[in-house]
């Protein structure tokens, strides 16, 4: 069995909307966004397949980095932010559907994030 490779693109917060539309109109489907914390970074990964070929896009952002929201072209990508905002404190612009920190409800706000973002109560 052979393995496909895995093409992962870092990038900055400033080209993903570009590097998206890119995506799109070269007829991928969004996969996943997943976020994750390492160190007081958080690691965002937007996963594309096309023909059963990922594409992955990373950015590296700071809780205080406010993130374009993908939801315009890929309208599902609202249930991968509100979980970001929600669980990591990511706050997201833009997005299609907000659900304003209550798409998800922990007992803990933002239990894998590393500290309340400008302008949100605990």
């Amino acid at each position: 069995m052979t393995t496909e490779e895995q093409l992962t693109m870092p990038i900055e917060v400033g080209q993903l909307i570009g590097r998206v539309e890119q995506y799109k109109q070269g007829g991928y489907r969004l996969v996943q966004i997943g976020c994750t914390k390492i160190g007081e970074v958080y690691e965002i990964n937007y996963s594309f397949d096309k023909d059963f070929v990922f594409r992955n896009l990373r950015i590296t952002v700071t809780g205080d980095t406010e993130v374009p929201s993908i939801s315009g072209m890929y309208w599902g990508a609202f249930v991968y932010e509100n979980e970001m905002h929600d669980l990591f404190g990511i706050q997201v612009r833009g997005m299609n559907i907000d659900f304003k920190g209550n798409f998800i409800r922990t007992s803990i706000k933002f239990p894998f994030g590393a500290a309340i973002p400008k302008g949100e109560q605990p």
